[in-house]
């Protein structure tokens, strides 16, 4: 009998997988989600509509979804949350805003949002998140707003960031960088307020006189 049954569901998610893929993507995308609900601290029940039972996440508070059911928006930011960043969120491949600002977030942010290809935005900024920026983050080609000021990274500055072409707004001040500020792509046009207290962080990069790694 649970031979059939297990048959029998297997059957139906393939059926779903062919002929209703943004069902078993969205919720695909949920289980991502709640992955990373499982991992923060919610004082304020801001998370309480994060229900894994339904088919996608589309109903849930601060989550925007395209026509296709295919989450583009995550809005927490000033939520009062604390914990940890998780790897899954990688996998909302067209996710377009990720905005967890002004929360205790802690740890580090993880390599894999550098697979969101979709991302325009990536608001971070004012958390306690610590390691180094992922040169992962190099491979967003959508991103226009990378702010992550006001956290504890220390690392260098990624030149993977400088091949970004549509990046306007770059601002990682204070927090514990090292080497030197980018100089090449869209940090040309970056003020150099935006790398502002970051004691270890020297003056912008001068191609062939001041080393990458300088104070690193």
């Amino acid at each position: 009998m649970e031979t059939s049954v297990l048959t029998f569901v297997a059957s139906l998610v393939t059926l779903l997988a062919i002929y209703c893929p943004g069902i078993v993507s969205s919720n695909s995308e949920g289980d991502a989600l709640y992955a990373l609900r499982s991992s923060l601290s919610d004082p304020d029940n801001v998370l309480q509509s994060w229900d894994p039972t339904l088919v996608n996440p589309c109903t849930w508070f601060h989550i925007t979804c395209n026509q296709d059911n295919r989450v583009t928006r995550v809005d927490l930011g000033n939520s009062n949350l604390s914990g940890h960043l998780v790897p899954d969120l990688g996998r909302l491949e067209h996710l377009q805003y990720l905005e967890l600002y002004k929360n205790n977030i802690q740890g580090t942010i993880p390599a894999e949002l550098g697979n969101l290809k979709s991302l325009i935005s990536l608001d971070l900024y004012n958390n306690n998140l610590t390691g180094t920026i992922p040169q992962e983050l190099g491979n967003l080609k959508s991103l226009v707003f990378l702010r992550l000021n006001d956290n504890r990274l220390t690392g260098r500055i990624p030149r993977d960031l400088a091949k970004i072409s549509s990046l306007k707004v770059v601002d990682v001040s204070s927090n514990d960088l090292c080497g030197t500020i980018p100089t090449t792509g869209p940090f040309e046009h970056i003020p150099l307020n935006n790398f502002e207290n970051n004691p270890r962080l020297e003056g912008p990069e001068l191609q062939g006189l001041v080393a990458y790694d300088m104070n690193c």
